[in-house]
């Protein structure tokens, strides 16, 4: 993990995605499903912010959104270009995010589906190069021989096709892709859980040596919560797409403060048979997000849930220094973390 030097590259305020639902024959709006509802977190340079939840929670919705990949029903994404003042993306055409696109990339879930089968790595790595201005053929290839070499490939492979390669291999090359225009922002999307576990660690070890390298910021999307306690400087957690806890990765494994977080604590395994986890089983199903419970969402299925919980919404407030919470109890729970 590397050490921020505090400046917010990235401040997400508010922050809300909403499908709307449609019946009948005039196709008419009947409710919305609330995919991302009123998020708000923060990234500093350099650091990596882990955001992790149940699937559905609304994880890749809100990283899709910050990368404008879809268009936030509202709220701000205060970004930190390279040169220039700070910007709000949610504002911008897409004319005016044309020159901010290029610090802001992906890393994909899928190194299979992400990869066009029918283009060579070379095609697939200097594509994004290409339609940035980089017409000079050989300067494409010296280029993309770098970013092979960058990520543990031989530069002798930019005339193979996919199918050639292995997961991890593919998922290199997806990095080096989203690596080709110098980005300050990479959001990966759960980027190893398509990956066996010893490839994993591979993969996870690359992105750390190439934060320290090109001093990267991260938004790191996953399930494993062991990968994130690796990977990450600093955890939010989602809920039917509302955060509901976030601190440092320390703080958060070691003293949750909301009762969700604390359940996905307790279901992380032990890398040792000696130690008994317990039995953690969550009351009840997910809420809809299209219809979602009154009061706290995690209500149905909390056990320390009163009668507030039931009527009033929670506000995300900072109760110790670094860290937020959503829950009314927050200052009274003693919750277990990770020893």
């Amino acid at each position: 993990m590397t050490m921020s030097n505090g400046q917010p590259l990235l401040e997400v305020k508010n922050l809300r995605k909403y499908f709307p639902i449609k019946k009948g024959l005039f196709r008419s709006t009947v409710g919305n499903v609330r995919a991302v509802d009123d998020v708000t977190f923060f990234i500093n340079e350099g650091e990596t912010l882990g955001l992790v939840g149940e699937s559905g929670c609304g994880k890749t919705t809100a990283s899709r959104c910050i990368l404008r990949a879809l268009v936030p029903t509202s709220g701000e994404m205060l970004f930190r270009p390279k040169k220039g003042e700070i910007v709000d993306l949610s504002k911008l055409s897409r004319r005016e995010l044309h020159p901010i696109r290029p610090q802001m990339q992906m890393i994909f879930q899928d190194p299979y589906g992400s990869l066009n089968p029918r283009m060579t790595l070379f095609d697939i790595v200097g594509e994004p190069l290409l339609v940035n201005g980089m017409s000079n053929r050989k300067e494409r290839t010296e280029r993309v021989a770098e970013l092979l070499r960058l990520v543990g490939l031989r530069a002798e492979y930019m005339q193979r096709f996919p199918h050639a390669f292995s997961g991890g291999q593919r998922q290199r090359i997806g990095i080096a892709r989203a690596l080709a225009l110098h980005p300050r922002l990479v959001v990966a999307d759960e980027p190893v859980s398509a990956l066996d576990v010893s490839v994993q660690a591979q993969i996870l070890n690359l992105m750390l040596e190439l934060q320290k390298q090109l001093h990267l910021t991260y938004l790191f999307v996953a399930h494993n919560l062991s990968v994130v306690k690796h990977i990450c400087d600093r955890v939010a957690v989602m809920y039917v797409g509302k955060l509901v806890e976030m601190a440092t990765t320390e703080e958060l494994y070691h003293h949750p403060k909301h009762p969700y977080t604390a359940a996905l604590m307790a279901a992380v395994p032990v890398a040792d048979p000696r130690i008994k986890t317990g039995s953690v089983e969550l009351k009840g199903e997910v809420p809809s997000p299209a219809n979602p419970p009154s009061g706290c969402y995690f209500h149905p299925r909390c056990e320390y849930a009163i009668d507030r919980c039931r009527q009033d919404a929670p506000v995300f407030r900072e109760i110790t220094p670094g860290h937020f919470v959503s829950c009314h109890r927050a200052d009274e729970l003693n919750l277990p973390g990770i020893a």
